[in-house]
């Protein structure tokens, strides 16, 4: 089955370590050792998961003689981030409307003002 580009986004940013490279690209290129440095596994494995990045639209590969500098591409980002924006306001609105219901339960709830007695002067007498 052929994925759309959205869930290609959302099926890479899956795996913290494909995270953790994008937040790596988003400093400046990095060839691909350089992005392996901070990780516990091999070159071929790190390879692996840029291929999945590349797939996704989100990195590219370059060839400058012997160096092959990866590039974040954010596109897809800004794509993946408008679908989850609408999400942002739904939950926004609700919680707006949440707020009002429950100022009105409390304003409901408050007990009615009890009337404060007139004082009386000094000595029970009145003027």
């Amino acid at each position: 089955m052929q994925q759309d580009a959205l869930s290609k986004t959302f099926s890479a940013l899956a795996d913290p370590t494909r995270r953790a490279i994008l937040a790596r690209l988003s400093t400046g290129e990095s060839s691909v050792s350089e992005l392996a440095q901070p990780f516990d596994m091999s070159l071929p494995a790190i390879t692996k998961h840029l291929k999945v990045l590349e797939r996704a639209g989100l990195v590219t590969r370059s060839r400058s003689a012997q160096w092959r500098p990866c590039q974040l591409q954010a596109r897809p980002l800004k794509e993946a981030y408008g679908w989850v924006e609408q999400y942002r306001q739904f939950w926004e609105q609700s919680l707006d409307r949440l707020e009002i219901y429950l100022q009105e339960l409390q304003t409901a709830a408050k007990p009615a003002p009890t009337p404060t007695p007139t004082p009386t002067p000094k000595g029970g007498q009145h003027e």
